[in-house]
């Protein structure tokens, strides 16, 4: 409804009244400026220097017209026109890279300075705002007065404009994007005092629906998650450095969700893949978390979140325990629900597939319950994806049940009824941590419900997809696989009360990557009188010993 609300405001926006409204006096100096602390990529930026603009996955060589390129993709427009490169530029350094910088606002102020439906959405606007005044050292220490005098009142007219129109619609972390840009407007510009108390009182009470009690982010994304916590840091050391109260809510948010990030992160310092996330920059990520200084050690359990970690020597499983994330935050969503991931050490082994976010048919296929580690019925979904994202109908009821006993083994006991109104059936999902880090057991079982006047039987697959480092093979005449990790360890899967096979699978956990990897797959049909029940182990083993007694067992078969 905020989104149909703020759209009607169009032929108003676009009118010269609006434009006269959010033309102020002129602006000769800011009051201050920030600095932007994190890391560019000088590759990138030395491509822009050479008309080489990769953005969103996609590099267009000398775009024109300029701000609108043809066959460019609207995600491509949107992160040019938020000035997010600038910190690439400034990476290249150089003389060269500064009178880039300084050249491309000014064109963008001489092109864009009235209102356009992309490019001036708020989320847009309110990145341009805090990546021109972030980089504003980089840029504007050297300009002509005439140019800062030109970059001063343009961020006055987008903030005047951001203000009046927000919340705009948005939800999740668009609008947090939109707030920070207000919120750093009000810190810098001397006619800021208001636009300043309206980004916090925002902020204030999207703090209050989005973070949940543990700590996680309402969209259920690590890579959002990630997100909104920089973004959080970084209004922090600006409302610190700008002389300005810091409100104990922010603080508070900070605090709760360091831990929870902590809990995403395998032994490799990358995130885990659920809901639209990639591994990402483990370098990144610990600068994120030394910068939070938050608690040290991750989150085990996060209820309201719905993701639960188990640890056992080597072993780290991260699941996903909950329910997909309420509507108007599911745009990222995946239909994955009790899926799990497993690593080694600082190796992968089982993972779901990741997304590439900027390739039309691998942006819509990893976000089916098939690119999971989970249970699939009927080669269906356990919840309705939609084309343009969010779903269309989710599971009702999601439960867990975590148990440790004295030994250090680690016990979940999971349910979820996606395909109990299509299908009639629910999916319950026990994982247990053997102690010392000597394997995981799981029991996935397939109920009727009590309700049902007929039974229908249904084809299942339950999927283990591995990661694409991960060697497999098939074993004991093909009822168990063998797993060899790069660094020698070696890992016996095996299943009773289904078909097992070894099948082809992708991983897009790199951004921008696609790798050919391997799955797992538990296949059968469904009885119609008793549940029905896959009982599987992944234990450690002796690789060179497995491999010799299969060798044995090849040789006596022939």
């Amino acid at each position: 409804m905020g989104k149909i609300r703020y759209k009607l405001k169009y032929p108003l926006l676009i009118s010269p009244v609006h434009d006269w409204i959010v033309s102020g006096k002129a602006i000769p100096n800011l009051a201050f400026t920030p600095t932007d602390p994190w890391l560019g990529d000088a590759n990138k930026g030395r491509a822009i220097l050479a008309g080489q603009i990769e953005l969103a996955g996609h590099v267009i060589n000398n775009p024109a017209p300029l701000w609108n390129p043809i066959g460019a993709e609207p995600d491509w427009i949107r992160e040019f026109h938020s000035f997010s490169w600038l910190r690439s530029l400034r990476a290249a350094a150089g003389d060269q890279a500064r009178r880039t910088a300084r050249e491309m606002l000014n064109l963008w102020i001489q092109d864009n300075n009235q209102w356009r439906p992309l490019t001036w959405e708020p989320s847009i606007t309110g990145c341009r705002l805090y990546n021109w005044l972030g980089h504003y050292e980089f840029i504007g220490s050297s300009a002509d007065i005439d140019l800062r005098q030109r970059i001063h009142d343009s961020l006055a007219k987008q903030a005047r404009y951001l203000s009046a129109c927000l919340p705009a619609g948005l939800t999740g972390v668009e609008l947090i994007r939109a707030i920070k840009g207000l919120l750093y407007a009000g810190v810098c510009l001397p006619e800021g005092t208001a636009w300043l108390k309206r980004a916090l009182n925002l902020l204030g009470k999207e703090l209050s629906l989005q973070i949940l009690p543990d700590g996680g982010h309402i969209q259920r994304s690590p890579h959002i998650h990630l997100e909104v916590l920089r973004h959080l840091i970084d209004i922090r050391a600006t409302l610190h450095a700008g002389k300005k109260d810091v409100p104990g809510s922010i603080i508070s948010a900070i605090e709760s969700m360091s831990p929870v990030l902590r809990m995403f992160l395998h032994g490799d310092g990358g995130l885990c893949l659920f809901n639209d996330s990639n591994e990402d920059h483990g370098w990144q990520i610990d600068m994120v978390l030394r910068r939070a200084e938050g608690r040290k050690q991750p989150l085990l359990a996060a209820p309201q979140s719905g993701f639960q970690r188990l640890q056992s020597g080597r072993i780290t499983v991260i699941v996903d325990a909950g329910a997909p994330p309420p509507p108007g935050y599911d745009l990222t969503a995946h239909a994955g629900t009790l899926s799990f991931e497993v690593s080694v050490g600082r190796e992968r082994l089982i993972t779901n597939c990741g997304v590439h976010r900027n390739h039309p048919q691998w942006r819509w296929i990893p976000r089916a319950t098939a690119a999971h580690t989970t249970m699939t019925l009927a080669e269906t979904n356990s919840a309705h994806l939609t084309p343009n994202g969010g779903l269309a109908k989710r599971p009702d009821n999601v439960t867990c049940r975590r148990e440790e006993d004295k030994n250090g083994q680690a016990r979940l006991e999971m349910s979820h009824d996606g395909y109990l109104d299509k299908l009639g059936l629910v999916h319950h999902r026990t994982l247990i941590a053997l102690a010392k880090g000597e394997g995981i057991e799981g029991c996935d079982v397939l109920s009727f419900s009590d309700h049902l006047e007929e039974r229908i039987r249904q084809e299942f697959a339950a999927r283990f997809h591995l990661h694409s480092d991960v060697k497999a093979s098939l074993i004991n005449g093909g009822d168990a696989v063998l797993l060899s990790l790069q660094k020698g360890g070696g890992w016996q899967f095996s299943c009773e009360g289904a078909n097992l096979s070894l099948e082809p699978s992708i991983y897009l956990g790199k951004a921008g990557e696609i790798r050919r990897s391997q799955q797992i797959v538990l296949s059968g049909i469904t009885t119609s009188t008793n549940n029905t029940e896959i009982n599987w182990s992944l234990v450690r083993v002796n690789t060179k010993k497995a491999a010799q007694k299969n060798n044995q067992s090849n040789l006596w078969d022939q």
